[in-house]
């Protein structure tokens, strides 16, 4: 079973950065996609950004240009990089994976625990 550990959440002043990890840990598997999503409270969950490994990165408008999704394919591990941070990126942060087994050979879609990220003076 593959194992996500997430880190790097919490308090920050606006302007600020943090950044983000995400560990897939386990064996016989292989990733074909990572990516953030975001809660805040009394909101649905939404994408803030996704790499579909070896094909197209997508960011959400709000985060474009202040947000850097990046991968070490080597470490199976996500990073988020996240700059010029607002009030309003405050939320709960969860890492996706998905990828497949080998044996069985079957796909799997992981969220991460989630790590808490609040941005206020």
């Amino acid at each position: 079973q593959v194992q996500l550990v997430e880190s790097g959440g919490g308090l920050v002043q606006p302007g600020g950065s943090l950044r983000l990890s995400c560990a897939a840990s386990g064996s016989d598997f292989s990733i074909s996609a990572m990516g953030w999503y975001r809660q805040a409270p009394g909101k649905q969950r939404e994408l803030v950004a996704d790499n579909s490994i070896g094909g197209s990165i997508t960011y959400a408008d709000s985060v474009k240009g202040r947000f850097t999704i990046s991968t070490d394919n080597a470490k199976n591990t996500v990073y988020l990089q996240m700059n010029r941070l607002k009030p309003e990126d405050t939320a709960v942060y969860y890492c996706n994976i998905r990828g497949r087994y080998y044996v069985p050979h079957r796909p799997f879609d992981l969220w991460g625990r989630g790590t808490q990220v609040t941005v206020s003076s």
